[in-house]
């Protein structure tokens, strides 16, 4: 008898202190069943003092199943490659759903311009091509064919607007809005809110140059084989991804090489591609690209980074470009 109540408060006192001992280490760890643990008594002739004992047992079990928590699991953390990984996830999302939405406000420009008919409408035409190319779902095409019909609904306007940012770099913001007064209003509210500046037009524009960009990830291609088809097609330049010290591997996988080329060799650049059998990202093939490049400590990448991010948030823009190296 005694042996049994001192095996009963023995592994009692071993369940609290594991119970004590995770819930502390792990208090956001995921939430299992409580356990509570009923002991009967295994002797056929037990006494009414083994029975009180047992009974009395329980009830400090039962009051222990409602105030600890027994992890069954070893608790799953979010480490930094994982963040990165989630992160990296949300910006391909991102980009998607801001292609998408370009591709949406042409729709509705092309309609505005020359009616819904693509067959007498040639810019409509051009615009529902691209869209295929882009693999924009065919519902959000059809929608903004019906929106740019709705009453009120006015033709979008394509505008750049130039901010200064941190470290000397310049940034310019393409944007694709039917409301001037709205984009630019939330512009300069963002770009307040994350101590840039805005600038005067033409003050920044002109480090840029328009650039029809075929973008293709490092790991879908060899360095040298892209190397050799692009320049043998003709290419202006090939641009590396820029490395940085924290990247992991997968994340220098998601960066693209740009191939720069004019617009009269845009197409014969992507046949040449398709016949070699590497693949390129489906975008629209044109953008700005910084005439020099600026080099910047870790501080000012990190806050012109949260400014073009918020920047890239509004509905109005399409695009940001900068300078930074």
């Amino acid at each position: 008898m005694k042996s049994s109540s001192s095996s009963i408060r023995a592994f009692g006192s071993v369940l609290q202190r594991l119970s004590n001992g995770v819930s502390s280490q792990c208090p956001k760890s995921f939430t299992f069943r409580r356990i509570a643990i009923l002991i009967r008594s295994t002797s056929s002739s037990s006494s009414s003092s083994s029975s009180s004992l047992c009974n009395s047992s329980w009830v400090s079990l039962h009051e222990f199943k409602s105030k600890r928590l027994i992890w069954t699991l070893a608790p799953v953390c979010m480490g930094r490659r994982s963040n990165k990984i989630a992160t990296r996830k949300g910006a391909q999302d991102a980009k998607k759903a801001k292609r998408n939405s370009k591709i949406g406000k042409e729709v509705i420009s092309a309609v505005k311009r020359g009616g819904p008919n693509p067959m007498s409408n040639s810019i409509l035409a051009a615009v529902l091509e691209k869209a295929k190319e882009l693999d924009v779902p065919k519902e959000i095409v059809e929608r903004n064919i019906k929106r740019a019909s709705e009453k009120g609904q006015e033709a979008f306007i394509e505008k750049f607007y130039e901010v200064y940012g941190f470290g000397g770099v310049s940034i310019t913001v393409e944007v694709l809005t039917d409301k001037i007064n709205r984009s630019v209003a939330a512009i300069r509210e963002v770009v307040k809110d994350c101590g840039g500046k805005m600038a005067d037009p033409g003050s920044v524009l002109f480090k840029f140059r328009r650039a029809r960009v075929v973008n293709i990830k490092i790991s879908d291609a060899d360095k040298d084989q892209l190397l050799s088809i692009a320049l043998d097609a003709g290419a202006e330049d090939v641009i590396e991804p820029p490395v940085y010290d924290d990247d992991f591997e997968d994340d220098s996988s998601e960066s693209c090489y740009k191939i720069v080329t004019s617009a009269d060799n845009f197409s014969a650049m992507l046949a040449k591609l398709r016949e070699e059998g590497i693949s390129f990202e489906p975008d629209n093939g044109s953008e700005l690209l910084p005439i020099t490049t600026v080099e910047v400590d870790d501080e000012a990448m990190d806050l012109n980074k949260q400014l073009i991010s918020k920047l890239l948030e509004l509905d109005d823009v399409d695009a940001v470009y900068t300078d930074q190296k």
